[in-house]
Parts: structure tokens; sequence; C-alpha cells
């Protein structure tokens, strides 16, 4: 048996400025941006050069859902977890990420700490999501955090 996670979803609240966002700020991949519906597209972006999950950026449209389901999601928008990180961006180079995300004035929660397990630090995507960019220690193999 062999099964694998995909995508995953991350409410936003416009397409486009996501879009932005992470193809210019985080530089990823856009995979694809089809038209579902007049409210609804399905856009997949991709760390670059990462084989595997994908984020699907999802907005939350009145039309296409209930009043209340719409409200409750974007309430949602920048806290999908509690304030916890909720993506673990993994790197080859965490000095040249940093770096270059510095530059793109993303914002960051804390400044870089060693691990155990490698370089880490913790920033917040456009809505306010927290993310760990990780370098790992190539002696070091991470089954879980």
């Amino acid at each position: 048996m062999s099964q694998s996670i995909a995508n995953i979803a991350l409410i936003v609240k416009d397409y486009d400025e996501a879009i932005q966002f992470y193809t210019q700020k985080l530089k990823f991949d856009l995979i694809e941006d089809t038209l579902l519906s007049d409210k609804k597209r399905w856009v997949l972006v991709s760390p670059r050069g990462a084989a595997g999950t994908n984020l699907l950026l999802a907005t939350s449209s009145r039309r296409s859902f209930g009043k209340a389901d719409s409200l409750e999601q974007e309430s949602r928008i920048g806290n999908q977890t509690g304030r916890r990180v909720f993506l673990f961006l993994h790197t080859d180079d965490f000095w040249r990420d940093y770096n270059e995300m510095k530059s793109q004035g993303i914002q960051f929660h804390e400044e870089p700490r060693e691990e155990e397990y490698g370089t880490v630090v913790v920033f917040l995507d456009l809505y306010g999501n927290k993310w760990d960019l990780l370098g790992s220690k190539k002696s070091v193999e991470i089954t879980s955090i």
C-alpha cells in the first residue's frame, strides 16, 4: 500500500494576492490555477524543486457556501492552527533562504536558532500563519516534531 498527502488547503482572503506572495516572496511555483466557477478556483503552489505536497489556496465564498460557513472560514484566515506553527518549509540552504526571505520583507517571529535537528526560524505568511523555515542537520533524521 502506498499513500501520500497531495495537497493541504490554506484559507486565503484573495487568490491573486496569495499567488503573488507565494510565487514572488517565497519563490514557490504556481502548479495550477484553474477556474471552477465565477467565484472558485483550484490554485496549487509548491516550493521550487519539491516533489510532494502542494498548498491548495482556498477562499471562502458566500456564494459557494452558506453565509455561516463562509464567516467561520474567514475567521480562520491566518489562524488555522490556534497560533501554532502550521507548516514546515525544509531547505537545503537555510542561510540562503533566510536572507532571501528577509530581503523580500518576510516577517520573522524570532531570530534563527540552532536546535538538535537543525537551524530553524519561525516566519509569518501574508495572513499571519506561522511557518518554520528549517535547515536540517545532515546527521539527524527528523521523524517527528
